[in-house]
């Protein structure tokens, strides 16, 4: 399969999982009922649970699992190791603890984009301290202990917070964004979000040619004319931008942006360029199709879409770092 035949038949079959997201729930929707919603021809009963409910819970996790894997894809090109990812390297943690710290204090209560900001100061925070590291170590397990440290910090603090939240409703926030969830999410919370996830996006892209150049070295990359400095620079804020805007979107929701990349990159000849459009996709597509199976699951209380991409990420995680051994010993 060719890399344009690739993010063909990936952008099918997101829009295919999105319209399935629209069919499926508590209680499954008729074809002919979504697409005459869809179109403005149908009860309003119809019209508020496609327009209000389903489709933008259903864009809110494609632009999520989109902004992480794109961002999952470009670290890893710049760090040039397979384990690098927003959620592993602790960006994703760092970005809910803001965004906990914004809800904590009541910040976001006085102006919608104040959780957005807060939550990508994180993320940049976060990915500047790694692009720093990476810049001073050469050790892969020693980048992947920072990572372990940043979240095991974040871990902390935001239980410091949980513990400190001083009534019920704010406690119910913050776990919101611990857990991470699309569900209740409105066109309202797509449109304060999307504008980080987009200049994110188009910083990544942006990037890509000096991507591809990392791959054959730091040495022979800064030997083409490749500014190293500016690089990392612009993928730190693409990344972050992405990652803030998605943890602000939905909360933490890791691994997404490492089985993605991982499972592109055999396609696109290992090449960190042509892995990024695949890889949002792919990963856009698999929140989707994950959030749909939270919503069918039958279990008197909603699983948190972060929770199911944990189960499902952690396990593949660990069967990458097997896989992968000898190349980071």
């Amino acid at each position: 399969m060719t890399p344009r035949t690739l993010v063909i038949t990936l952008s099918i079959a997101a829009v295919v999982a999105v319209l399935a997201a629209c069919l499926l729930g508590s209680t499954p929707m008729e074809f002919s009922r979504v697409v005459a919603a869809l179109f403005g021809q149908s009860s309003p009963g119809d019209s508020i649970v496609v327009w209000q409910i389903r489709l933008p819970r259903a864009l809110a996790a494609f632009v999520v699992g989109a902004a992480l894997g794109a961002s999952g894809a470009a670290l890893q090109g710049l760090l040039r190791n397979p384990l690098a990812e927003p959620g592993v390297l602790g960006v994703t943690a760092t970005a809910s603890l803001f965004a906990t710290f914004a809800l904590y204090y009541g910040f976001a209560e006085s102006s919608a984009y104040l959780l957005p900001i807060y939550a990508i100061l994180g993320a940049l925070a976060a990915t500047a301290l790694l692009a720093s590291a990476a810049m001073r170590i050469q050790s892969v397990v020693t980048l992947i202990l920072i990572g372990v440290g940043l979240s095991s910090f974040s871990a902390a603090a935001m239980s410091l917070l949980l513990n400190l939240a001083p009534n019920p409703f704010s406690l119910s926030d913050m776990i919101n964004w611990l857990l991470g969830s699309v569900a209740n999410r409105s066109f309202e919370d797509l449109k304060i979000a999307m504008p980080f996830v987009a200049a994110g996006l188009a910083i990544l892209f942006y990037t890509r040619r000096g991507l591809s150049a990392l791959t054959l070295g730091e040495e022979a990359a800064s030997g083409v004319g490749l500014n190293l400095r500016r690089q990392r620079i612009a993928v730190v804020l693409g990344a972050g931008l992405a990652t803030g805007a998605s943890v602000a979107l939905a909360g933490a929701i890791g691994f997404v942006g490492i089985v993605a990349p991982h499972i592109v990159r055999p396609f696109v000849n290992y090449d960190p360029a042509r892995s990024l459009l695949p890889s949002a996709l792919l990963a856009g597509l698999i929140l989707v199709v994950a959030d749909i199976g939270v919503r069918l699951l039958p279990t008197t209380t909603e699983l948190k879409l972060g929770v199911v991409a944990a189960l499902i990420g952690a396990p593949a995680f660990i069967w990458i770092a097997m896989q992968r051994r000898t190349t980071y010993d």
